[in-house]
């Protein structure tokens, strides 16, 4: 059997790298970073256009089958969670919360707004690939739900001063 140090006797560095999958240096958390930006900067870019096109995007809600009654609230409520979600997951900012947020708001999204199976044959193939791309976004969020943000971001500021 070898012999492997316990975890309380592993240099910052050397746990950092295990936790990283064995990765040099600060790759890991360099990957988290630009897996984050990436993953974020969708939600930022699509909230910021609906935040101000509300109306228009209430519309489309209706027109998707929500009830009345939830169109006005959830046209103000979902364009503030995906454009906030969004940069506090590219800033990372209580990135594991954050990324459950964003999960429950991506499923909902995929559901209501990518129904492809309900499609017109025009439009089924593409309401399938974002339907899907939706599924996959998931799958991010769920790795930053289990990696948390790493170093480079506010949660990883905060973990090192306290």
């Amino acid at each position: 059997m070898l012999d492997r140090p316990t975890d309380s006797a592993m240099s910052p560095h050397a746990e950092a790298s295990a936790h990283h999958g064995g990765l040099p240096g600060g790759t890991g958390d360099l990957l988290l970073l630009i897996g984050r930006v990436l993953v974020g900067q969708l939600f930022v870019v699509s909230g910021w256009g609906k935040l101000f096109a509300m109306s228009a995007f209430g519309a489309g809600l209706a027109k998707n089958g929500v009830p009345e009654m939830m169109v006005a609230p959830l046209s103000v409520i979902a364009p503030c969670v995906e454009f906030f979600g969004g940069l506090a997951i590219v800033f990372g900012v209580a990135t594991r919360w954050t990324a459950a947020l964003m999960l429950i708001f991506t499923v909902v999204a995929a559901f209501v707004g990518h129904r492809y199976w309900e499609a017109a044959e025009a439009a089924r193939r593409g309401q399938e690939i974002n339907f899907y791309k939706n599924v996959t976004i998931v799958g991010g969020f769920l790795f930053l739900i289990v990696a948390g943000a790493g170093r480079f971001s506010i949660d990883g500021l905060f973990r090192r001063r306290g």
